[in-house]
């Protein structure tokens, strides 16, 4: 493996083939963003002449690529960030859930919080959400639609999360200015 500021590199050679797959910084929650596939120095002519089989590319074991690239310091140390900011997030939202009831600050915190789990490629967001808020997971389900229907968070269909609104990103603003 290799590693620099930008992201993780893991190579596997593959008979005449070198293949290299690579991650950006952060945490890693997929396969790669960028594979290239090149001929191994040693590699005869005969082997290479032909170009890329099928085969080549059926070989390749992404899976143990994405494992070691998870297992990168950089990596360990960025997921342990992201997971920290995002517990103090669903945290601070669970505190306003307290203060306010279902105000516009606390969808828009949920809903920033729960987009922010999403993108991390979290398996299971709103049982992580449930926890930090101190609800049960039904309750957040019903929270999370009702920041859709107000305009704070749109729909992926089929998938977990969504972006924020021009309206969750006014509110948040307004929320760290008030902070300051």
């Amino acid at each position: 493996m290799r590693e620099d500021e930008s992201g993780f590199e893991v190579s596997q050679q593959q008979g005449g083939w070198v293949v290299r797959m690579w991650w950006p910084t952060g945490p890693v929650t997929g396969g790669p963003q960028r594979i290239t596939v090149e001929a191994a120095d040693d590699a005869s002519a005969r082997d290479v002449v032909r170009g890329i089989s099928t085969t080549v590319l059926r070989r390749l074991d992404i899976a143990a690529a994405m494992n070691a690239a998870k297992m990168a310091p950089e990596a360990q140390r960025t997921l342990e960030d992201v997971t920290r900011k995002l517990d103090e997030s669903g945290e601070a939202a669970g505190a306003l859930l307290a203060d306010e009831g279902v105000s516009e600050r606390y969808l828009a915190m949920l809903a920033a919080t729960y987009k922010g789990m999403a993108d991390t490629g979290a398996p299971a967001p709103v049982p992580w959400l449930a926890r930090l808020i101190d609800r049960r997971p039904e309750t957040i389900k019903d929270h999370l639609k009702k920041a859709r229907r107000d305009g704070y968070l749109s729909t992926l269909a089929g998938k977990a999360g969504g972006d924020l609104t021009e309206k969750a990103k006014a509110v948040l603003d307004s929320m760290a200015s008030a902070a300051s």
